[in-house]
């Protein structure tokens, strides 16, 4: 009689573990982190450094009576991402108690990584934005940059998304696509973050529907609403929160059409949030609330088995 082992799902395995699949993420956020130093010097050198090693930190104090966690990275990928969507000037004593909310409150008091409902990245980020929202808010152009608009030539602390929301100015796409611009850390060069999405999805480590549904869904709205759709595209965190954050394996649907419809919810109220509410940015909260449905996603888009009659 052949020996049969009992055990649960899943029965196949890739070959892959977790810590495979954070190298691969890590490689991929290495284009936009070495584009933050290039861009704003030292200090984000100095603020990725803390960010990573206080997530890290944290993660070791709070499984330290467990199995260790460090090992399979995901700590790692949560400081580098929750540093690279803060701004340059921020006070550096913030950045380890934001490495802490998400670490803590992100991930470790649901379980740890897998049970986990949000993105933890994201949710130090809002916590910090609720706390220090004068930080949060105070932006730096790279040394040298300036902003060549009709009849407005000057170095500037503003966003382009807030430079286009509150004062009607447009910043050219070369220096959207470029990064010599105001912005946080990571989301400034559209190239570098497009260089690690590529690595990303020659590894098969993202789901396309996920990003196409978020970018097409922006694309289209803003388009509707009398908008720049390739300025939106290009501006604020959206190319790095449709490449590194909306598609967290964790915090979004499981299913194919669960991704697409996750996708084009958050493009939804990133759009809302950008053009109606008094926040010029929303790409944050948007993939934030879109995890609150994965979820219900998953059960309405989850197949149905086949009954084969008799």
């Amino acid at each position: 009689m052949a020996n049969l082992t009992v055990a649960s799902a899943p029965h196949l395995h890739s070959g892959d573990d977790t810590w495979s699949v954070m190298r691969d993420v890590l490689i991929a956020l290495s284009p936009a982190s070495l584009a933050s130093i290039y861009f704003f010097g030292w200090r984000a050198c100095l603020m990725l450094v803390i960010g990573v090693g206080s997530a890290l930190f944290w993660e070791w104090l709070l499984t330290r009576k467990r199995k260790s966690t460090i090992p399979d990275g995901s700590a790692a990928v949560t400081g580098l991402l929750l540093t690279l969507v803060l701004p340059p000037t921020m006070p550096l004593w913030q950045l380890p108690i934001g490495t802490l909310i998400a670490i803590a409150l992100g991930k470790q008091i649901f379980g740890g990584l897998g049970f986990n409902p949000f993105n933890p990245a994201l949710i130090g980020r809002a916590a910090l934005m609720a706390s220090w929202p004068g930080a949060m808010t105070t932006w730096r152009w790279p040394h040298g940059a300036t902003l060549s608009l009709e009849g407005f030539d000057a170095i500037t602390t503003a966003t382009p998304l807030a430079l286009s929301k509150y004062q009607g100015f447009k910043v050219g796409y070369g220096q959207l696509l470029w990064g010599n611009i105001a912005g946080s850390l990571g989301e400034t060069s559209v190239v570098a973050i497009l260089l690690g999405a590529a690595y990303l999805i020659w590894r098969r480590r993202i789901d396309l529907r996920i990003p196409l549904g978020y970018l097409g869904t922006v694309f289209l709205l803003t388009v509707l609403w009398g908008q720049d759709p390739l300025f939106h595209l290009l501006a604020g965190g959206l190319m790095l929160g449709a490449f590194f954050m909306a598609t967290d394996y964790v915090t979004t649907p499981v299913t194919a059409r669960g991704r697409a419809i996750f996708g084009i919810g958050c493009g939804i109220l990133t759009v809302l949030i950008r053009l109606f509410g008094g926040y010029p940015e929303g790409v944050g909260y948007s993939i934030l609330l879109m995890n609150a449905t994965a979820p219900l996603l998953e059960r309405w888009t989850m197949p149905k088995r086949r009954r084969r009659d008799a």
